[in-house]
């Protein structure tokens, strides 16, 4: 059974910063692309960040680059969010998702695997 954890969400203040775990089992994570994907109230799911099997590539939506990091240690089965100069806008449920699939892929049709999901807010 595949499962996905996410944890680290909470509430912080704008400009401060989180960083997201996901931790995967009951697949082989080594050959998954992973991706991180929000949704706030009231509106559709949006991708957030997405990384190659290998580590070697990432994308991000563009209005996160350089706020946002992905990465992701194989040997650990685990894939990280750090979030900086985190907005109010950023507030959301943030969900990893996982995609049996070797590149970069930013669409959620393209992921077979999702977790439940950890809270973020972002205070003014």
């Amino acid at each position: 059974q595949v499962q996905l954890v996410e944890s680290g969400g909470g509430l912080v203040q704008a400009g401060g910063s989180l960083r997201l775990s996901c931790a995967a089992s009951g697949l082989a994570f080594s050959r998954y692309a992973m991706g991180w994907f929000r949704q706030a109230p009231g509106k559709e799911r949006e991708f957030v960040a997405a990384i190659r099997w290998s580590g070697t590539s990432t994308g991000y939506t563009d209005y996160m680059k350089g706020r946002f990091t992905i990465s992701r240690d194989n040997a650990r089965n685990t894939v990280w969010l750090q979030m900086n100069n985190l907005k109010p806008e950023d507030t959301a449920v943030y969900y990893c998702a996982a995609a049996q699939d070797s590149l970069v892929v930013t669409t959620a049709v393209s992921y077979n695997y999702w977790g439940q999901g950890t809270q973020v807010t972002v205070s003014s």
